[in-house]
């Protein structure tokens, strides 16, 4: 499963690399509403937490569904200004309906909901669609839905001045101490872009974006099976601390993408594939494999001694030692006459780690 962005015919300057504060504060707000996301940045929420005035905590809590498990779209700028002001002003210049059908979508809990013309905003119909939706996600998305349904100015004000107390209250901070990283970042992707092209920058976000060999697609390792297109748009990538591990993709239809990526830790481990995950998966779930690799674990086995351990045939054995081997589970080594299979103890013992690496990108 990929995410594709088609980038064939992108006009010089279509690919951007940026920093964007709005980005940033919304990565740092998902971190507040899904600490256990980000273990390494537990003791930062926690202490963010205490510190809040409780009218902002409550706010938070109120409208979290719009960055917790997926981020509403204006909140991921396409186009970043230096200032979390600029860009808050951007947002307000957004027309309700665009606006409403995002913030609609994350409250309503899945990037397959669409809300297109008619506009809930307008259209009796389209509006109970979007509250029974809404409704089945809990008391406070039903809630929030209402009252935008009801008076989206009053709404969007609020979500931003929200925002706004978010900067008093922790970001300001906070973006001032990752400002070095984020810059540094952008100097390399920028310098990687002009000196080697859009495959070597590409290849330096995350081993999960790569170009495809004719140039005219980016693809996205990630749990989704979708594309979009940056023709006539370009393609924004922004560099984030806090959104660490995750890979953000911005792909809806009538916004341009966008990509929020991690920034590297200093010996960032190589992602593994969604295909690698699911080829171990696939062959650990069968109890045949299961006791060949209880037999293996102990230490280097042939065939024929893994047979005679679990009374299989040979055949047998040879055909799941052939799916395990497809998954990168196991290494086959000749000593003589004799072929010795051994078990890659650290490949096992990382699956559940590459496995909720895989989920949450």
């Amino acid at each position: 499963m990929t995410l594709r962005i088609d980038i064939g015919g992108l006009p010089p300057g279509g690919l951007r690399f940026a920093a964007s504060p709005l980005a940033e504060l919304t990565a740092m707000l998902h971190v507040l509403a899904e600490p256990a996301h980000h273990p390494q940045l537990a003791g930062w929420a926690a202490d963010v937490w205490a510190g809040l005035p409780p009218e902002l905590a409550e706010r938070l809590r109120e409208a979290g569904f719009l960055w917790r498990s997926s981020r509403a779209d204006f909140l991921v700028p396409a186009r970043p200004w230096p200032t979390l002001a600029e860009e808050l002003d951007d947002v307000d210049r957004i027309d309700d309906e665009t606006y409403a059908a995002a913030a609609l979508i994350t409250t309503c809990g899945s990037n397959r909901v669409h809300f297109a013309a008619p506009s809930p905003l307008a259209d009796a119909a389209a509006r109970e669609r979007a509250l029974a939706l809404a409704q089945a996600r809990g008391a406070l998305q039903e809630a929030f839905a209402e009252r935008l349904l009801a008076d989206p100015a009053a709404v969007r004000a609020r979500v931003r001045q929200t925002l706004e107390q978010c900067a008093e209250a922790f970001f300001d901070a906070a973006w001032e101490s990752v400002a070095v990283q984020l810059a540094t970042d952008l100097r390399l992707k920028k310098d990687l872009l002009q000196r080697q092209g859009i495959g070597a920058a590409l290849a330096s976000v995350s081993g999960a974006v790569t170009l495809a060999p004719d140039g005219d697609c980016i693809t996205v390792d990630k749990l989704q099976d979708n594309a979009t297109t940056a023709r006539g748009t370009g393609v924004t990538f922004l560099p984030s601390v806090f959104g660490r591990p995750h890979l953000v993709v911005i792909h809806a239809r009538g916004w341009q993408p966008v990509v929020q990526y991690p920034v590297a830790e200093a010996s960032p481990p190589e992602p593994v594939s969604l295909e690698t995950v699911t080829l171990r998966l696939e062959a650990l779930a069968h109890p045949v494999r299961l006791r060949l690799l209880r037999t293996l674990a102990r230490g280097p086995h042939t065939t024929g001694e893994l047979a005679h351990a679990w009374g299989l045939s040979l055949p047998e054995v040879s055909r799941h030692l052939a799916v395990l081997r497809r998954a990168d589970l196991l290494t086959a080594r000749r000593h003589g006459r004799h072929v010795r299979y051994t078990l890659d103890l650290s490949d096992l013992t990382g699956l559940g780690a590459d496995l909720l690496a895989a989920v949450l990108r």
